[in-house]
């Protein structure tokens, strides 16, 4: 639970950062939409990574005669994992938790058995190393492509905002499109059925993918004409009906009352509660729960920074606005990529505990399903690090790396989730932080200058992703030794 808690508050962010920097959403808004997608993103996409995590780093035959050391081992490696990732989320580190539960699990195998016991092949460890350096540049190369194009025939135009109207609902569909092959791809059974009832998935995929394009064409792209150039009264809900609403007023802007000077009246009845804490039991039990969803992410301070974000492009305001729109469509994919991935790396070990408590066995194949409700517990405690203390790292891979704009977040978010979801297909436990970073760093480079990107942050971003594996590694191993090797006390025969 401390693991998952960890990956909450330090990995979530890699999802919805960029939509809160860009301002698309509000920390709370990103927090309440991440609580189900985390949640089901574990629930029905996790289980492939997790058998990667659990039985294909080290060698389980070494435990076949004595189960209880294995559950030891992942005790030991979920333990060092934790406080790794826990202590990196206090000082505002973005590690990568992927690494810290494969250099726990390194560390245990080698304190267990020597390093030999480790699979080091690429159809062990490798295969996970190799990930860490493919994600970032796979991330960065696909989420430049998405903003070159959208740059170079949308925002670049004099017209950007009828351009922007016009590749909406392709957008929306490509975004339709590829959850829900993954989703497909990932059901219980998929692999079981005939190549007719895959041809069927496919044309029901692509069915939904048309209907959302169609609706976008005829409903969504009006309503953001209607509500961002014509300023019209609309609400969300009219979305739904906006080809049947007829021209309504244009929105008021609200008015402030002015004392006789000109000055605003402040009402200091307002200020003082809005300053002092709250009071009471349940003022305070209110305070302290939402404590973790009211802080500042967004604000950007330092004249380095200021000067960072100056180098950046900017583009028409109302077409970034109508991005901002799909930045949350693709966040929430993002968030839903994250879950399935990296929620393995908390109840993969679980899971094994969990088989050895039940058979007394230890499954060398590392191929046991993963019971459900080990995945939820993942999926529910993933959602409570990020409530109380995701807001650290956001604050952290926000607008410090680069300038962030609704339409270069849906870019960064949409490469990174293809790239996390791709992993997840196929098993392979890709870093979330890599994909964002390296998708973040790309994005920043198609301002065609250097001077966009916070180098200090990314080298510092990488020298955190270094010092994960020994560190985690070392803290499990340690741990390991000392529970497995210490003196007994026995009992004295007379």
């Amino acid at each position: 639970m401390l693991d998952a808690y960890g990956i909450g508050a330090n990995d979530v962010a890699n999802s919805f950062s960029t939509s809160v920097a860009s301002k698309s959403l509000t920390l709370g808004q990103a927090c309440c939409i991440a609580i189900f997608t985390e949640f089901f993103g574990a629930l029905l996409l996790g289980s492939s990574t997790s058998e990667t995590i659990r039985g294909k780093i080290i060698s389980l035959e070494n435990f076949a005669g004595q189960p209880e050391l294995l559950m030891l081992a992942m005790t030991c490696a979920v333990i060092g994992s934790s406080l790794w990732v826990i202590f990196a989320t206090r000082n505002g580190w973005p590690v990568s938790t992927t690494h810290s539960i494969v250099g726990a699990i390194i560390g245990v195998g080698i304190s267990a058995f020597g390093v030999n016991s480790v699979d080091w092949s690429y159809d062990g460890v490798a295969k996970i190393v190799t990930s860490w350096f493919v994600s970032p540049v796979a991330a960065g190369i696909v989420a430049s492509i998405i903003y070159m194009v959208t740059k170079i025939f949308v925002l670049a135009k004099p017209n950007s905002f009828e351009r922007g109207l016009r590749a909406i609902p392709f957008y929306f569909g490509l975004t339709v499109f590829i959850s829900l092959i993954y989703l497909f791809y990932k059901a219980p059974g998929f692999k079981d059925l005939t190549e007719q009832s895959i041809g069927l998935v496919w044309g029901l995929t692509s069915g939904i993918t048309v209907l959302v394009m169609i609706f976008c064409w005829f409903f969504i792209a009006p309503w953001f004409r209607r509500t961002i150039r014509n300023n019209e009264n609309l609400r969300w809900y009219h979305v739904f009906v906006t080809p049947m609403i007829s021209p309504r007023p244009e929105k008021t802007e609200a008015t402030l009352e002015m004392d006789e000077n000109g000055n605003k009246k402040i009402n200091i009845q307002e200020l003082n509660e809005a300053e002092l804490p709250p009071t009471g039991f349940i003022g305070k039990l209110k305070g302290y729960i939402l404590n973790g969803v009211r802080q500042d992410v967004v604000s950007c301070k330092g004249e380095r920074l200021q000067k960072i974000h100056e180098a950046a492009d900017r583009y028409d305001d109302d077409t970034e606005y109508m991005y901002s729109f799909i930045q949350i469509i693709t966040a929430s994919m993002a968030s839903f990529a994250h879950g399935s991935n990296d929620v393995a790396n908390a109840v993969g070990p679980l899971s094994t505990i969990y088989y050895v408590w039940s058979t007394a066995t230890v499954d060398v194949s590392g191929k046991t399903p993963v019971p459900l409700w080990i995945l939820a517990m993942g999926g529910v405690f993933i959602d409570i690090g990020l409530l109380t203390y995701g807001y650290n790292i956001m604050r952290t891979l926000g607008n410090k790396i680069t300038y962030h704009s609704p339409s270069r977040g849906f870019s960064m978010e949409l490469g990174s989730c293809l790239t996390v979801l791709t992993a997840s297909q196929i098993g392979l436990p890709v870093s979330t932080t890599h994909c964002i970073t390296g998708a973040t760093a790309a994005v920043g480079l198609c301002n065609g200058s250097t001077n966009t990107i916070n180098w200090r942050m990314i080298a510092w971003c990488f020298f955190s992703w270094i010092l994960t594996l020994p560190c985690a590694g070392l803290v499990a191993g340690l741990l390991f030794s000392f529970a497995a090797y210490a003196p007994k006390l026995l009992a004295l025969t007379v």
